[in-house]
């Protein structure tokens, strides 16, 4: 089977999910169509024609994210008519799930090269609006035990024993973390800055950074998930589920759960035939994927059973695995996974997370592995893994190997 190598990935900035974020003017299909110009701009030598096929990740698949995004901006962007597209939604996982699949075929010999990644346009096409039987429909949600994904995250830090203070001081190193690489360049290496008509810059750094957070701005922060889990009764479902629990301690709030924001992200993908026939240089392998089924209405401990599937087929432990990118969907999910794999928080998001940054859910897989491989390449060590928890009680993770 053929090796499969990351030869780039660009990403653009975050900006804030509101219509007062400087992403919300340009169209989701342009941030695509900005990343796929970046990329064969910073690659001349790679023949367009060479792409067997666009992966995108996208969740909301509706309006301007309709219609399979991803062949639609692999026309407006200029590639040839031959090049393929498909969109796919896993959920949260979907930009890392684009990835594996663009890998998954390159390994079983299919093309030479493949363009994957994600976008979501949060500001635009707001999250949820595209409804499901999860969610509407009570002959589902009912014997499912169904609750929203913030109450599914209070219910663990309320089953593990997980307070607010230390949410939110995790939450504090996100947006610390995420200033100073910015601050210092760290990202500057994959980050595309967003033009508009005119060509003029409207975005070139994360927008949703909070530089000036303190624990006590965090503490004055009402909790966002009190009122649906008590009002709205999804307490009383979790509870039925897990009788264990007496009441559910409401600790995450807009402060550390993830932000909404715009964004996309792409990696390039290519067997050796890249290098041999082309010139390039591949700057990373990947070495292997997994994805995993977890307790539906817990919701979001699939990270750490995925990353133990990954590993065992890596045939490497949790300690060989130099970096780590856990998707910070929620203050609770890369604590209970650094806490399940006795992984160091040291090696987690070192440069701040989805908490600082924000998470457009299509496109953060992918950008999860531009910026493992950035940071692995930055302090020249080896193994990276990138994770995720997903909706409906999925994981999902991707092993890679710097070169």
């Amino acid at each position: 089977m053929s090796e499969v190598y990351i030869y780039d990935a660009v990403r653009t900035p975050r900006g804030r999910g509101k219509k007062d974020g400087k992403l919300h003017g340009i169209r989701p299909v342009e941030l695509v169509c900005q990343l796929i110009q970046a990329l064969f701009s910073r690659n001349p030598s790679l023949p367009p024609h060479e792409i067997e096929d666009v992966v995108l990740g996208c969740v909301t698949q509706i309006q301007e994210q309709g219609s399979n995004i991803a062949k639609i901006a692999a026309q407006a962007a200029g590639l040839p008519d031959e090049v393929a597209g498909v969109t796919i939604n896993r959920f949260c996982a979907s930009g890392l799930e684009a990835i594996n699949t663009a890998a998954a075929y390159l390994k079983s010999g299919v093309g030479k090269a493949f363009l994957a990644g994600g976008v979501e346009s949060m500001s635009r096409v707001p999250m949820g609006s595209d409804g499901g039987a999860w969610y509407m429909d009570p002959a589902v949600a009912f014997p499912g035990y169904f609750i929203p994904q913030g109450v599914s995250a209070d219910l663990i830090a309320t089953l593990y024993g997980y307070d607010r203070e230390t949410l939110d001081n995790f939450a504090l190193r996100s947006h610390r973390l995420a200033a100073e690489a910015t601050e210092k360049g760290f990202f500057k290496k994959s980050l595309v800055p967003v033009k508009n008509i005119l060509g003029e810059v409207i975005l070139d750094r994360d927008e949703n950074i909070r530089p000036d957070t303190t624990l006590d701005k965090l503490r004055s922060l009402e909790p966002s998930f009190m009122q649906v889990g008590v009002m709205g009764g999804f307490d009383a479902v979790a509870i039925q589920k897990y009788p264990e629990v007496e009441t559910i301690r409401h600790v995450h709030h807009p402060g550390n759960s993830s932000a909404i924001v715009d964004g996309a992200a792409l990696v390039l993908l290519g067997t050796e035939a890249l290098y041999k026939e082309y010139g390039l240089i591949p700057r990373a392998k990947i070495i292997s994927w997994a994805v995993t089924g977890s307790e539906p209405t817990i919701m979001l401990l699939g990270p750490a059973p995925a990353a133990r599937k990954a590993l065992m087929r890596a045939h490497l432990t949790p300690e060989e695995i130099d970096l780590y990118e856990v998707n910070e969907a929620f203050a609770v999910v890369p604590l209970r996974f650094a806490d399940e794999l006795h992984v160091p928080l040291d090696k987690i998001n070192v440069n701040g997370g989805a908490i600082a940054m924000g998470h457009p859910l299509g496109a953060t897989g992918a950008i999860l592995v531009g910026t493992l491989l950035d940071e692995l390449e930055r302090r020249n060590l080896r193994y990276g893994l990138a994770t995720l928890c997903v909706g409906g009680g999925m994981g999902i993770a991707t092993i890679i190997e710097r070169i």
